[in-house]
């Protein structure tokens, strides 16, 4: 429970940053959630004026402020379209920092963050004995995605076509690294980040033998932990400020001159929210806005500094490309990603809305499956529609999504990161 001094702070801050909004409703026009609900709760417009009493609200209705609070992807597509600048992920993760502070965490999220997420150790064996013992519930239906399904009616999993937990995951595959600098004279700091650790480690591998491929030094040190956005966007900053100080202590152990990652959500959390987030030790502030301004998510590293360039080929395969919301919206990053699939010798094949959200949303889409899997079945659709073979993408979260989605419709299309399709290509 947060005392009573910093929820008065809490909701100060709010207040100043909800004057902002004129409520013009242009959140409306791009809202992902909006456009299969059809509800004004689901708009920002509705949820900032939900939040213009929140004090009252959540004493005379908390279950429905909860509900309409945690019906939002935190996409972040109506802070990039807002007229007046509002920064409505701010205002929504403080609002349920608010929630968390005063009603607490339930069992199964206190649980996750508290017992396992602030443990890495914990969190890597837990993950490590599910990664054995999945095959007893879950069965494989395609192939060529690599997706399972339950064998039988399962809570949370329910009719899902999910990516399995890795065999071997890449901290024991590459439990550590600390090389120098190459040929390119240039050394980062690898963030792997949890989901291309557990699930996609291939990922993990193709970073790697790009950035040797390159004579890139890499700093990757062990017990890694998980860049704190399920925390935050639950409410529970202070599981966040944790994970943000075991990862901050552990990185500025390294010199490196760039923190590359390929994941959008790790880029842009560690980015954007470590610095404006944490409210943890003052000691390492400085470090994490050092950090800010070193952090790239992979392509854009590849592109912008390496200065890695499309080749002009014909008869590539073909690809067309998802925009993650978190390096569209968030970081502006578009370009490099494309880049990087026509420098695998591939023929980039775009697709309708390719910037709209896929409709995961992290604990969204467990929470809200049906509506996600509506936004994520028109994203498939978008992705066949193309006529590509591939449907690449920069974010592990997203590749789950559209992995899922095309699975059901059985599509016949690889999910790849676009690094995966440019470290194939060295091979060749």
């Amino acid at each position: 429970m947060a005392d009573i001094h910093k929820l008065a702070q809490m909701f100060k801050e709010l207040d100043d940053q909800l004057v902002n909004c004129m409520k013009c409703g242009m959140c409306q026009a791009v809202c992902p959630v909006f456009s299969k609900s059809g509800r004004e709760s689901d708009v920002a417009r509705g949820k900032l004026a939900l939040l213009d009493g929140l004090a009252s609200e959540m004493l005379s209705d908390p279950e429905g402020v909860n509900e309409k609070l945690n019906r939002c992807l935190l996409c972040g597509t109506c802070a990039a379209n807002c007229p007046s600048g509002v920064k409505v992920m701010d205002i929504f993760l403080k609002a349920r920092a608010i929630m968390t502070g005063y009603f607490g965490l339930s069992p199964v999220k206190k649980a996750i963050f508290k017992g396992m997420l602030q443990n890495p150790k914990l969190f890597n064996a837990l993950t490590g004995m599910g990664a054995k013992f999945q095959g007893i519930f879950t069965k494989k239906v395609d192939d060529m995605l690599g997706s399972s399904c339950a064998r039988f009616n399962a809570p949370v999993i329910g009719d899902r076509h999910f990516a399995s937990l890795a065999s071997k995951p890449l901290h024991k595959i590459v439990p550590e690294l600390d090389t120098p600098a190459g040929k390119s004279g240039i050394k980062v700091a690898l963030y792997v980040g949890c989901v291309v650790d557990k699930i996609f480690p291939h990922v993990g591998e193709s970073i790697l033998k790009v950035l040797e491929h390159h004579g890139v030094g890499v700093y990757m040190p062990s017990g890694q932990a998980c860049c704190g956005i399920p925390a935050l966007s639950s409410g529970d900053t202070e599981t966040f400020d944790k994970l943000v100080a075991i990862n901050t202590k552990l990185l500025k152990e390294g010199e490196f001159d760039y923190l590359v990652t390929g994941c959008a959500t790790c880029t842009s959390t560690i980015k954007e929210l470590w610095p404006r987030m944490f409210q943890g030790e003052s000691a390492l502030k400085y470090d994490i806005g050092v950090f800010e301004r070193k952090t790239m998510d992979i392509s854009q590293f590849l592109v912008d500094v390496l200065k890695v360039e499309p080749k002009k080929l014909t008869g590539g395969r073909k690809v067309t490309y998802h925009d993650p919301c978190h390096l569209k919206n968030s970081l502006g990053i578009t370009a490099q990603p494309r880049t990087m699939i026509q420098a695998a010798g591939c023929e980039l094949t775009e697709m309708k809305d390719a910037g709209t959200c896929c409709g995961c949303g992290g604990s969204f889409n467990i929470a809200h499956y049906e509506l996600s899997k509506k936004i994520g079945s028109q994203k498939a659709d978008n992705c066949m529609a193309s006529g590509a073979e591939v449907a690449a993408t920069s974010c592990p979260a997203c590749m789950l999504q559209l992995t899922d989605m095309l699975s059901q419709k059985e599509a016949g299309m690889e999910v790849k990161h676009v690094i995966e399709l440019y470290a194939d290509q060295l091979n060749s």
